[in-house]
């Protein structure tokens, strides 16, 4: 992502709204209908639709959002099952619902199912009566009074009722589903906040990483001061500055350097650990550090990235922190790698998960993540808050949170 697209909300960050309801209930029409584009395939074969498919939009006073296509819950043989799975599984990301329905089909156990689960998760429903300009004479209250849920009468080909929708979505869209600020709480207006970004190997060229423009947007958003510099001209930009920083803020793969020349009095800390609060659980992610000392020769690792990116040599999830991990644990280890939409079944068998960022994800998902590892017992932590740990740095990382800092020193001392 470039510096020229500050404007545009990473999908990460946006509120997902998903899309479901049986085949051919017209969901692909109510997409299309609420982006006022034909986004989706539109067809009168049942099961047009097989993955899920995203698109990000702005929906006011909500703001951006993504709105997520799915195939129907009721698609049947073998290869629906898959596709009832993919779209189940779209929960785990997803902030609000919405459930379409056709008046000419039955509603029952589909609907019923997928409302329990919901409830189960936090994700509020909203229901869709659709294609009334085709049955002008069904009213919604005996959906609502089965179903549970309030349901909006709506014709996605004529557009009548997708005003009332968009009203019934922004008051039902949960109102806390912003994720923490990135470090606005941390600076105020006026503040310099200055930014160690050394060129990254696997960042196309000419463009910085997608945390690092992410955070420059946030500083911008507060009315504070972006100062960004190679980790080579940090020292010398402290020295020129007439007022010190607030803050320092690093790429991991610079902690030693930055540590070593932002004098104690400024804080300092990371990207990576930036977003393990923006994006996740930051008291969770640290609990898993300390659980590398655990680690002993023949133990398995997960290690997990949310999105595939262009390897390069001595690359930090394959190559660097299986080398730290090894020198911790004094002996081979055995590490798997997955990448992609979902962590790998039998989370049971590692002795602890090493997640990326989660630049790519949105922070529901990311938490979802997080449950699925303490669910199965086993301890989790992202690249930034492990580095700063190996490196003997995390302490002084964790400053600008005290509470944080706290637990971090309480549990040491256990």
């Amino acid at each position: 992502m470039s510096v020229g697209s500050l404007n545009e909300t990473p999908r990460g960050s946006r509120l997902h709204i998903a899309i479901f309801g049986r085949r051919n209930a017209g969901k692909s029409s109510l997409i299309n209908a609420l982006t006022n584009q034909e986004i989706a395939i539109v067809s009168n074969v049942p099961g047009t639709t097989t993955d899920p498919v995203y698109k990000s939009m702005e929906i006011l006073p909500v703001g951006p959002v993504v709105i997520i296509d799915t195939a129907g819950i009721d698609d049947v043989g073998e290869l629906g099952e898959l596709r009832i799975k993919k779209t189940i599984g779209v929960l785990d990301k997803t902030d609000l619902i919405i459930l379409v329905i056709d008046p000419g089909q039955e509603v029952g156990e589909y609907e019923l199912n997928l409302i329990d689960k919901a409830v189960k998760q936090g994700v509020p429903v909203v229901g869709v009566l659709n294609k009334v300009d085709l049955n002008p004479d069904v009213k919604p209250v005996e959906l609502e009074n089965k179903l549970g849920i309030s349901v909006v009468p709506v014709s996605a080909l004529t557009r009548q009722g997708i005003d009332n929708l968009k009203k019934e979505m922004i008051r039902s869209a949960p109102k806390d589903w912003t994720a923490p600020t990135i470090v606005g709480d941390l600076i105020k207006p006026g503040d310099t906040a200055v930014l160690v970004v050394p060129i990254d190997l696997a960042a196309p060229k000419g463009r910085i990483i997608l945390p690092q423009v992410q955070t420059i947007r946030d500083i911008l958003d507060n009315d504070a001061i972006a100062l960004v510099v190679k980790e080579r001209e940090l020292k010398k930009a402290l020295a020129g500055l007439a007022q010190k920083p607030k803050i320092v803020i690093t790429d991991s793969q610079a902690f030693l350097k930055v540590d070593a020349d932002t004098p104690r009095d400024i804080m300092m800390t990371s990207f990576s650990i930036l977003f393990a609060r923006y994006k996740g659980n930051l008291e969770t992610l640290v609990a898993g550090a300390l659980a590398v000392d655990d680690l002993k020769p023949g133990d398995k690792v997960l290690i997990s990235e949310a999105c595939t990116h262009h390897r390069v040599s001595d690359d930090i999830g394959t190559v660097k922190i299986p080398r730290w991990l090894r020198q911790k644990a004094g002996g081979e280890l055995y590490f798997e790698w997955s990448s992609g939409i979902e962590l790998p079944g039998n989370l049971e068998q590692y002795k602890l998960i090493v997640h990326c960022g989660a630049c790519m994800i949105n922070r529901k998902e990311m938490l979802h993540r997080i449950m699925q590892a303490a669910a199965a017992g086993v301890p989790i932590v992202n690249y930034g808050v492990l580095i700063a740990y190996v490196h003997g740095i995390l302490k002084r990382a964790l400053s600008p949170f005290p509470d944080i800092l706290r637990l971090f020193d309480e549990k040491q001392v256990v």
